[in-house]
C-alpha cells in the first residue's frame, strides 16, 4: 500500500496541500516540529525544505509507512507513534502538524489532548481536513464509479472517513474539549494534476483502506479496472486536473 499510495496519489492529491501547509509552518518559525500521520512523507519533505533549521520528528501509526517514509524523506527523524498516546515529553514541540490525519483519530478530543500535552505553551497545532466529497473533483467521481462497480453495496470509506470531518464547528468543539483554542480556520482550494485517470483509480483502489472494502466485495484487480473505466468516462483518460477543497485549522493551547 505505501508504494501505491506514494506513486499514484501523493503527487496529485497530497503534495499541493503539503506545499501550502509547509508555507504556513515556515511563517511560525518553529524549531521543534512533530508531524503526526506523516504517511510516506509528502509533507515531511516540504517541511524540511521550508524550515531547514528545524528539528522535525515525523511519525505514523503504520510501521510500513514509517519505513517507507524514512527512506523517502531522510531530512526528519522517523518513528512509529500513536496519536492517542504520544510517547513524548510535555511541551517538547513548538509546532505539531498533521496533513489529512485527524479524520482517522478514533477519539479526537483525546488525541487533541495528547497534542496539547506535547505542545509548548506558545506552540501551535496546524492541521487540514477535507471538505465534503462533492468539493473534491477526483473523489466525487471515484464515489460515483464505486456505485457502478458495487451497485448493491458501494464502499463508504471515502465519504465517511476522509470526508467525514468536514464540519468546522465540530472540529472546533473537539479542539476545545482537548484543551486547544482555535486561532484560525481557512477554506483552501487547490488543483491536482494526474497523468492519467487509470493511475488515480489504481492509487485509490490499491493504496488506501478502500482496498479492503473492495476485496471484501469482489476481486481487486477486476474491480479496479471497472472503477478506472468509469472514472475515465467522466474525467477523460488524461492528463487530467480537478479542484480539491480542504479546511486548514490552526490552534493553540488554552490559557
Amino acid at each position: 500500500m505505501p508504494e501505491a499510495y506514494d506513486r499514484w496519489l501523493s503527487p496529485t492529491v497530497f503534495r499541493p496541500f503539503a506545499v501550502d501547509l509547509a508555507r504556513r509552518a515556515a511563517l511560525l518559525e518553529p524549531s521543534r516540529v512533530l508531524e503526526i500521520a506523516a504517511g510516506t512523507g509528502a509533507l515531511t519533505m516540504e517541511l524540511a525544505a521550508a524550515i531547514p533549521a528545524a528539528e522535525i520528528t515525523a511519525t505514523d501509526l503504520n510501521a510500513a509507512m514509517v519505513e517507507y517514509g524514512a527512506a523517502r524523506a531522510p531530512g526528519a527523524k522517523w518513528q512509529r507513534a500513536d496519536a492517542m498516546d504520544l510517547a513524548f515529553e510535555e511541551s517538547e514541540f513548538d509546532l505539531v502538524i498533521c496533513q489529512f490525519g485527524v479524520m482517522f483519530f478514533p477519539d479526537k478530543p483525546a488525541a487533541f489532548s495528547q497534542i496539547r500535552r506535547v505542545l509548548a505553551p506558545a506552540g501551535r497545532f496546524v492541521f487540514n481536513a477535507w471538505d465534503t466529497v462533492d468539493t473534491h473533483g477526483f473523489e466525487a467521481v471515484l464515489t460515483e464509479a464505486l456505485g457502478v462497480a458495487f451497485p448493491d453495496d458501494p464502499p463508504t470509506f471515502i465519504v465517511t472517513t476522509p470526508h467525514g470531518y468536514a464540519d468546522v464547528s465540530r472540529a472546533q468543539a473537539d479542539l476545545a474539549a482537548g484543551g486547544l483554542e482555535c486561532v484560525s480556520t481557512q477554506r483552501v482550494t487547490v488543483t491536482g494534476h494526474a497523468a492519467s485517470t487509470a493511475d488515480l483509480a489504481t492509487g485509490y483502489c490499491t493504496g488506501t483502506p478502500l482496498r479492503m472494502e473492495i476485496q471484501s466485495r469482489g476481486d481487486l484487480e477486476a474491480s479496479t479496472k471497472i472503477i478506472g473505466r468509469e472514472m475515465t468516462a467522466r474525467l477523460g483518460p488524461g492528463p487530467v486536473a480537478a479542484e480539491m477543497t480542504a479546511y486548514v485549522i490552526e490552534a493553540r493551547p488554552q490559557t
